[in-house]
């Protein structure tokens, strides 16, 4: 935060004003509490009356805050607090203790990166699943070993969820990875169809920055897999050579999709360049070797807040 009122300068015309407001201050118990925090003169306080007086009020609201919905300073989430440097104050804004919160829990947000996925799904918790469905309680508790084996330095294998359109099989991915992103594991969510279109468009840019990351970020989601467009460079150049490095890596590597793996199968051997049975059964082979299979079926939750993808 950028430090102001560095030094005060008061002419003399002021300067018995400013004595008599420093006076009446020190009848304030937030005033009295501030300055007792400093170690200096009163007459070397007083040219900092009026930016003390501020600092005494906001510290005041602080006492009795219990969030930021209730704060009452002038920069929210911000307390504005002395500093002594030798003998002279500079006056600064400081995080409290709820903003501070705060800006952590967004900051562990920042380890699972989105590639052409909706942001909701970075708010996604376990708190907000819905536990009394047999199946999400089944794979919560596929989670929790999952979470336990991986922070003992464990590579389990991932999860492939398939079920149909709505069932909330993004979300509860994305909950596993943010929790494990509090814990600073880095992660990464791929909406396929569109990641696929975006490479193409990117070949003379950043493509290889994309491709890289992905293929070796610790965690990774590949969301909706099977309803791309496949053409034989999708299928082969891309995922094929994706999944190869992630499985000879060793790192957890997840899938949902609106196919089981056998219809999954026959969609890869579908291309334009006709049936290719054995490329497809290769791209299949290396994801039920990385993966657990797992079907959601359940209605369709799309409509709830909480559950949107």
């Amino acid at each position: 935060m950028k430090k102001i009122g560095d030094l005060v300068k008061v002419d003399k015309d002021n300067w018995n004003d400013l004595k008599q407001d420093f006076v009446k201050d020190l009848q304030k118990n937030d005033f009295v509490e501030v300055i007792n925090q400093l170690d200096m003169q009163d007459e070397d306080l007083v040219k900092y009356t009026l930016l003390l007086e501020t600092a005494a009020s906001e510290f005041g609201h602080c006492k009795n805050c219990k969030g930021l919905d209730q704060c009452k300073n002038e920069v929210k989430g911000y307390l504005y607090k002395p500093r002594q440097i030798n003998n002279h104050l500079q006056f600064e804004y400081l995080a409290c203790q709820y903003q501070q919160k705060r800006e952590e829990e967004l900051a562990y947000k920042e380890n699972v990166t989105l590639f052409e996925t909706p942001k909701t799904v970075k708010s996604a918790s376990f708190k907000n699943t819905n536990r009394d469905d047999r199946k999400r309680l089944e794979i919560s508790k596929y989670f929790k070993k999952f979470m336990e084996d991986y922070m003992k330095g464990e590579r389990p294998k991932g999860l492939y969820l398939h079920g149909s359109f709505g069932t909330g099989k993004t979300y509860l991915i994305a909950a596993l990875f943010n929790e494990l992103a509090k814990n600073n594991v880095k992660s990464a969510i791929v909406y396929v169809p569109e990641f696929l279109r975006l490479l193409k468009t990117s070949f003379n840019t950043d493509y290889p920055e994309k491709y890289d990351y992905i293929k070796t970020v610790p965690l990774l989601l590949l969301d909706d897999i099977g309803a791309e467009n496949l053409t034989p460079w999708a299928r082969d150049e891309i995922i094929g050579t994706l999944l190869q490095y992630r499985m000879e890596e060793n790192l957890p590597t997840f899938f949902t999709s609106n196919l089981n793996i056998q219809q999954l199968e026959e969609h890869f051997s579908a291309t334009n360049s006709g049936i290719e049975q054995l490329k497809a059964r290769r791209i299949v082979e290396r994801i039920t070797f990385m993966t657990t299979d797992f079907e959601l079926t359940s209605k369709n939750r799309r409509s709830k807040i909480n559950e949107e993808v």
